[in-house]
Parts: C-alpha cells; sequence; structure tokens
C-alpha cells in the first residue's frame, strides 16, 4: 500500500447520499431512476468497503447507524463542494441555494426584516427560508443551518448564540389578581413550550418556590401559542419581552409579580436563539458568508424596521 486513501466508489457514495437523506431504499431509488435492490447493492458494496455497518433494518423500515449520521454530513458537503466546482469552472446558469430554517418567532420578529442586504452577502447564490419548528435533521430535511430556540446544547454541532430571550410571566387581569407572590404561581396552570421541560423550574428555583404542590402545566409546540393561550386566561405564561410590552401596553395581560421578577437568572437558565451548522457545511462558500453575516448582525437592537425583501421561498 502508498499510504493513500481509497475512497470508494461513487455510485456507492450517491446511492448513500440518496439513502441517507430519505431513510428509505424505495424512495432514493425513486431519485436515482435505478431498483431499490440496485441501491441496496450499492449500499452493500459500501459498507463491504468501509467494514462498517452503515443501516439497520426495523421491520420494514431502515435506520442510519452513528456512524451513518457521522459519513453523512461529509458526503453531503462533497457532493455540494462538487456541484460549486462544476458551476466556477462551466460558468454555467446554475445558482446554488442556501437553506435557512429558523423558529417562526425569530423569523418574523429579527430575521425577515434584516435580509435585504442578503444579496450582497450571497452573490451568485440565492436563499431559501424555511420556518419548521423542530430542530431539522440537516440531511434528510436538505437545510444547511438552522436557527434554533433552546439553550444551546446539539450536540456536535456548532451553536453560536445570536440573543437571549428573556419571558416575562403573564397573565390575564382576571388571574392577575389572585397572584401576590410567587408562591402563588403554582396554583395556576402554567404555560409552557414543549422545547423546553425545564423553564418553569428553573423560573420557579430563582423566585424561591417551592413547587411541590404544583399541578402541571400545558406544553406548547410554539410561543404564538402559548400567548394566545396566555390572552384566553387558560393560565400563566411566560411571553417573549417584544410581545408582552404590546399585551401590557393594551391591558390585555398584566405581569402580576413585575416586569423585572425574572432578572438576574443564570445566563444558562435563560433561552435563547442559537445559529446551529453541521460544521462540514462551513467548507462551503455561500453556507459561511451567511453564517458570517449572521453572526455578525446585532440582535440585541431588537426588529429592524421593516424593508421590502426577496426570497426564494419553501415549505
Amino acid at each position: 500500500m502508498n499510504g493513500k486513501l481509497r475512497l470508494p466508489p461513487l455510485n456507492a457514495l450517491k446511492a448513500f447520499h440518496a439513502v441517507a437523506r430519505h431513510k428509505s431504499l424505495r424512495r432514493a431509488a425513486e431519485e436515482l431512476l435505478v431498483s431499490p435492490q440496485a441501491v441496496g447493492q450499492q449500499i452493500k458494496l459500501l459498507e463491504e468497503c468501509l467494514q462498517i455497518t452503515l443501516f439497520e433494518r426495523k421491520g420494514r423500515a431502515i435506520e442510519p447507524t452513528e456512524s451513518a449520521l457521522v459519513l453523512a454530513e461529509h458526503v453531503e458537503a462533497g457532493f455540494r463542494e462538487l456541484a460549486e466546482g462544476v458551476m466556477r469552472v462551466t460558468g454555467g446558469p446554475y445558482r446554488e441555494v442556501v437553506k435557512l430554517n429558523t423558529s417562526p418567532w425569530f423569523a418574523t420578529n429579527y430575521l425577515v426584516q434584516r435580509l435585504a442586504n442578503v444579496r450582497e452577502v450571497l452573490a451568485g447564490a440565492d436563499l431559501r427560508l424555511t420556518t419548521m419548528v423542530d430542530m431539522p435533521d440537516f440531511a434528510r430535511d436538505d437545510i444547511d443551518m438552522a436557527i434554533q430556540w433552546g439553550y444551546g446544547s446539539w450536540g456536535d454541532y456548532q451553536s453560536e448564540l445570536l440573543v437571549t430571550d428573556p419571558k416575562i410571566i403573564c397573565c390575564t387581569p382576571e388571574l392577575g389578581a389572585q397572584i401576590r407572590s410567587p408562591q402563588d404561581l403554582i396554583r395556576f396552570t402554567l404555560l409552557d413550550t414543549v422545547k423546553s421541560k425545564r423553564f418553569w423550574n428553573d423560573i420557579l428555583r430563582h423566585l424561591g418556590v417551592d413547587n411541590a404542590g404544583r399541578d402541571g402545566s400545558i406544553g406548547f409546540d410554539d410561543a404564538a401559542s402559548m400567548r394566545r393561550a396566555t390572552l384566553q386566561g387558560i393560565g400563566v405564561g411566560l411571553v417573549s419581552v417584544p410581545d408582552a410590552e404590546a399585551d401590557l401596553q393594551s391591558g390585555a395581560l398584566v405581569a402580576p409579580l413585575g416586569m423585572d421578577a425574572l432578572e438576574g437568572m443564570p445566563p444558562e437558565d435563560v433561552p435563547g436563539f442559537y445559529l446551529v451548522v453541521p460544521r462540514g457545511h462551513l467548507r462551503l462558500r455561500p453556507v459561511a458568508a451567511l453564517h458570517r453575516w449572521l453572526v455578525g448582525q446585532d440582535w440585541k437592537s431588537g426588529p429592524a424596521p421593516k424593508s421590502h425583501l426577496r426570497v426564494v421561498s419553501g415549505r
């Protein structure tokens, strides 16, 4: 041996790329215009070349192994770099598409109004913006990076905090009249987001509340639904500052413990919006450019004035 790494056949990698995204031999075969048996043979060939198991059968479904998940990230980045290289040497009309998924609330309140200058950043590329609440599967959903609400823990992905999302404890005036101290909170239904099972516990601990007698909470997929439930008097909600200020000013909601009740919470207990990206994706020029632009924005200054925008829309 000459010490050089011998790469697997390109057709095997193409088949793996399709199966990893679809998690289905049949759907991969439809994309590649071959039979499922042919795709299966290519996956078997790749496993023999690498001497590892890439997929495990569970009934009629297949699930990628940990090795497959790692490999999929690099194969995806590799095919994207090949596409960009072909575009550069041919000078063809092909345009790269950078795919960004973001929290719907962040998109509405922060992102869309700031994208007017993104064309200068993404010269030669288009932006596709999607707004799935859940963290995307970057390979399966064909996403380059995501702006995700949470606490910054996403395994092997690179993540950077863009802006914190502190909350204000809010409720209707009728409920607020019954809340005299933090301990009174546990007498009511506490409205929460299913993305964070810890937020109310962290808040009650910060307020010095013994929550042993707490009955429970109602979780919502998104901030907008939790806000509506709070406005309807279903319980006590945790409302983001821009929304809370509008609702408090209109009188629809009150802050029974004051606007600053949650000030001083440990930074690790305050959620925020993070830019999350597989490290391999940053090797792509337009993805890296958008990443630098997003990190460089002053999100702490709040929502920017609305401006005209043309975006390639997704789901």
